[in-house]
């Protein structure tokens, strides 16, 4: 049963799936008993400075620095200019367009106060990519950083639904609509009583398909990713500082370089560039500690400390998700440096990580275990639990879950009261859960089951490869065939002796029929702004 609402427009409520297609929310442990009348962004501002955090600082960049204090004054007099200059009701979806910056963070959180339902997008969407998102959610207000506008007035010009843009601006020079209205706004502001249960964000993601779908998560939901995953793996402290290259746009990068934080009283550092070498830079001059990004990205960063090149001496975190962290980066990380590497593995669905390793806990190679809160199993198509060892679909539950907004995806995402990820797993004696690959990952050649991201770890384990990703391809004699595409390390030339050299490579550490029987070399391989490869593109091409 849902509980109270403060929103005037009605229209996320009224499209939640229907009850009885929900996945089992487990909110029984004590950290996750909410109020009834709950906003977000007002534990995350307001509430610290209530603690005697308001001196703190929370965030950091592009120039910028706001103490606890004064994020709950910008956050509260941005409220009042969406409310009495755009005339925003409870309950009103609003884009945000933004790259990291501190700016974007102070609009998510006026507009939450605000009882407005976020929508967080990339930066680098064109109109039309943003028009899908407009038409789905029936966004009807946005807030654009000043640099981005250009997108999105093409796309407002012929939308249906947004009516109402305004910019601001991502700089310290506060040139925006936005700024010029602020300045006469009270920095008091009295958020909108939103229920617990009330949704505050839409979270798109394109899954595999590029197919936008967005996931509705409630007010309790932003804290309870805090109280489970930050609070019991990361155990932040004031004194932490957050940096990382996901996108806030993205549910890992909001969470990690946002809601963590603030939810602690820490510093959040947003870098616009979150490109390895930039966010290696950025941490030594801020002296962060705890480091959110892909395994992609921890390797060029280890190998420029190696050089001499990078300082990651401050760090006591390095959090990697978006795709699995292979054994092989796991060991060359820790050998470079003296910080624990924690692999993870989340979905936009649920928010954010529900399995982790921990500091004092880690298993090489494995995905870790439930956080607090959450239950996992592996299961078979009939929803059967399967013996150690053996791989299937990772069923899980906890404090969050799948809703999307419309469409037929719920049915098959949710069973029995389970989320389904998409992924393949197993889990062994001791209670370790160990990723095998996307379901749609899973490479069946000559009767073979082939997990590519096995395949993946044995490449990136020989000194000349710096990055690879492993698909399925098809073959006339044998339906399908491992092929691996693969971006070798600076001054190695691919040739056909390399191929060869590669195989039996592979061959050696793995069971020989995985080894790829095809191999393509590339420059660089198609990613999402995470990190995360996108192996349907190379799907995709490869089959025409």
């Amino acid at each position: 049963m849902l509980g109270p609402s403060a929103h005037k427009d009605t229209f996320s409520r009224d499209h939640l799936p229907g009850l009885e297609d929900w996945p089992e929310i487990l909110l029984d442990r004590p950290e996750f008993q909410y109020p009834e009348h709950t906003n977000a962004a007002v534990e995350l501002t307001d509430g610290l400075v209530a603690k005697g955090l308001g001196d703190r600082v929370a965030l950091q960049g592009n120039g910028e620095s706001l103490t606890y204090g004064e994020l709950t004054a910008e956050s509260n007099r941005i409220a009042h200019v969406l409310i009495e200059e755009m005339g925003l009701e409870p309950g009103n979806r609003i884009l945000i367009r933004s790259a990291n910056n501190p700016r974007m963070v102070a609009a998510w959180l006026g507009a939450t106060k605000a009882g407005a339902v976020v929508v967080n997008t990339m930066p680098m969407l064109r109109a039309g990519e943003l028009t899908k998102i407009v038409d789905k959610a029936e966004v009807g207000f946005a807030l654009c950083d000043r640099r981005l506008i250009e997108e999105l007035e093409s796309c407002a010009a012929s939308s249906t639904y947004l009516r109402k843009v305004m910019t601001f601006d991502g700089t310290e020079e506060r040139q925006g609509e936005l700024e010029q209205l602020m300045v006469s706004k009270s920095a008091a502001f009295e958020a909108v009583p939103t229920g617990r249960d009330d949704v505050a964000l839409l979270g798109f993601t394109s899954g595999s398909t590029g197919v936008p779908k967005a996931t509705m998560h409630f007010h309790r939901d932003i804290l309870a990713i805090a109280d489970s995953y930050a609070a019991s793996v990361l155990a932040p402290t004031p004194d932490d500082a957050f940096i990382g290259s996901p996108p806030l746009a993205f549910t890992f990068g909001l969470g990690g370089l946002a809601v963590f934080p603030l939810r602690f009283g820490a510093t959040a550092i947003l870098v616009e560039d979150g490109r390895p070498p930039k966010l290696l830079a950025a941490v030594k001059e801020h002296g962060a500690t705890i480091c959110f990004t892909a395994p992609t990205a921890y390797r060029v960063m280890m190998g420029e400390v190696a050089d001499g090149r990078g300082d990651l001496s401050s760090l006591r975190l390095a959090v990697s998700a978006g795709e699995t962290l292979p054994k092989a980066t796991y060991d060359a990380w820790t050998d470079a440096t003296a910080v624990p590497i924690l692999d993870g593995i989340g979905a936009t669905e649920m928010l954010h990580i529900f399995i982790s390793n921990w500091p004092d806990d880690i298993r090489p190679g494995a995905t870790g275990k439930p956080v607090p809160g959450y239950q996992a199993m592996i299961v078979d198509d009939e929803m059967k639990p399967l013996a150690a060892g053996e791989v299937g679909k990772l069923a899980v539950r906890g404090p969050t879950g799948c809703r999307y907004l419309g469409g037929d995806r719920q049915k098959s995402y949710v069973r029995d009261g389970w989320n389904l990820t998409g992924d393949a797993f197993s889990q062994d004696a001791d209670g370790y859960f160990h990723f095998a690959a996307r379901s749609d990952d899973m490479i069946v050649s000559s009767g073979y089951n082939i997990a590519g991201p096995e395949v993946e770890d044995a490449l990136l384990a020989h000194a000349d490869v710096a990055e690879c990703a492993v698909i399925g391809a098809e073959d006339p004699d044998r339906g399908t065939i491992v092929q691996a595409h693969v971006v070798l390390r600076e001054g190695v030339d691919g040739d056909a002796a390399l191929v060869k050299h590669l195989q039996d490579h592979v061959k050696s550490v793995i069971a020989p029929y995985k080894y790829p029987r095809s191999i393509v070399f590339t420059d660089a391989l198609p990613k999402t702004p995470t990190g995360k490869v996108q192996r349907f593109k190379l799907k995709a091409n490869e089959q025409g």
